[in-house]
């Protein structure tokens, strides 16, 4: 072996989930060198591949950002050694060359164990404690706290592409397309959603105020009060245009039916703000039946939970929503907890939060008629993501009646 070389080894469905070929392709980016040692690939559509490699850079430093990239890719050393920890010099700061996590599962080597890491997240750092490691923002690092430095000692686990079965996220392979046909996918995302509920998985919502606007207000209220959805994640927006529609049949002042400007609309949206503080909460204003429909109202009547967070630029905002960004991340993050799908609805900026919060397992459908706003997404890391360029006011009351249809 060259003196600036290393062996590494990656095993799992390395080869249909193109795993291997992204570990060359990293090399051969970074001109580095590579010589493969042994491989076995598995007969079976169940069995599992392994591969050896002996990995070589120019001098050390080259061969360290080799390494680097491949790990993030699922490989690991040959010669594993344990992670390196740095305690947090104080409260919110981390070591130098901390350690900052991806999306995918992950594992450490500590104290000649493989501990699986909690809390997985992007773009946090790992905190040791005892016989367990977890992702914590920085916000959240506790001075003396154990962090993760450099890369050794971290394994990588990214998502098998979609084995068994035809769910949407095999037929779209998650693109995103403005090209394919609207109801066909619909229908499979019903699908998706219709099956997820019924193995008792969690689903969960990211929407903007375009889903009043564009007339889907109805199809989302019917999604919850079916039972198909567990949690609601939004802004100010979405509950004061919902809450507008639910009271005065308009949202932003326009008639949501007809598209016509309402007398005085243009009161409309502050009224509404204004009917909410006078009931003193949106659960307020469903208990003494000033609210009686729409998406808001679904969830009070089905005990289905809500985080609205709040912006600078909110009117109001309504008495429910938490001003406090760093706690509404938490909130947020709490809703999450052991979700199965998340469904973001026209909503770029509350739709990358999320997405930062998300393991790369969890299976995110994002709704957008703007391109930008879907490709942004997955470039922001949330790679996962099935993109659906379609108008939603179209795409989801189609989507509620193919799920209907199921009953």
């Amino acid at each position: 072996m060259s003196k600036f070389s290393q062996e590494i080894e990656v095993e799992g469905h390395i080869i249909d989930s193109s795993i291997l070929t992204k570990i060359f392709d990293q090399i051969m980016d970074l001109k580095g060198e590579f010589q493969v040692k042994e491989i076995d690939i598995g007969k079976r559509k169940k069995d599992q591949s392994y591969a050896r490699l002996e990995i070589t850079g120019k001098d050390q430093n080259h061969l360290n950002t080799i390494l680097k990239m491949v790990y993030r890719e699922g490989a690991v050393s040959k010669s594993q050694t344990e992670v390196s920890l740095k305690k947090s010099p104080k409260n919110c700061v981390m070591p130098e060359n901390f350690y900052s996590t991806t999306n995918n599962r992950t594992q450490v080597f500590h104290k000649g164990k493989w501990i699986q890491v909690g809390n997985t997240m992007m773009d946090k750092c790992i905190v040791v404690k005892g016989k367990n490691a977890f992702c914590v923002p920085v916000r959240d690092v506790k001075k003396g706290d154990q962090i993760i430095v450099g890369e050794e000692g971290v394994k990588i686990t990214p998502p098998e592409r979609p084995r068994e079965g035809s769910n949407v996220f095999e037929f779209m392979n998650s693109s995103s397309s403005s090209e394919r046909p609207t109801q066909h996918i619909a229908k499979k995302v019903a699908d998706d959603i219709y099956n997820t509920k019924k193995r008792g998985g969690k689903i969960v919502i990211v929407g903007g105020p375009a889903i009043v606007h564009t007339g889907a207000d109805d199809a989302v209220s019917e999604l919850i009060r079916s039972g198909y959805i567990d949690g609601v994640l939004a802004g100010n927006a979405l509950a004061v245009h919902d809450i507008e529609y639910a009271t005065l049949g308009t949202s932003l002042g326009m008639n949501v039916h007809d598209a016509t400007l309402a007398y005085h609309g243009h009161r409309n949206h502050m009224d509404t703000i204004n009917a909410v503080f006078k009931a003193g909460s949106i659960p307020n204003m469903v208990k003494t039946k000033k609210l009686t429909k729409g998406i808001m109202y679904e969830c009070v009547k089905n005990n289905v939970p809500f985080v609205l967070a709040g912006s600078i630029r909110d009117d109001g905002p309504l008495p429910d929503v938490i001003t406090d960004v760093a706690q509404a991340q938490r909130e947020y993050k709490k809703i999450l907890k052991d979700v199965s799908m998340v469904i973001m609805i026209s909503t770029m900026l509350h739709s990358i939060a999320t997405g930062n919060m998300l393991p790369a397992d969890v299976k995110v459908i994002v709704v957008d008629i703007s391109q930008p706003t879907v490709t942004k997404l997955m470039d922001r890391g949330t790679w996962q993501a099935l993109g659906i360029v379609s108008d939603v006011g179209a795409f989801l009351p189609m989507v509620a009646e193919q799920i209907k249809k199921k009953k």
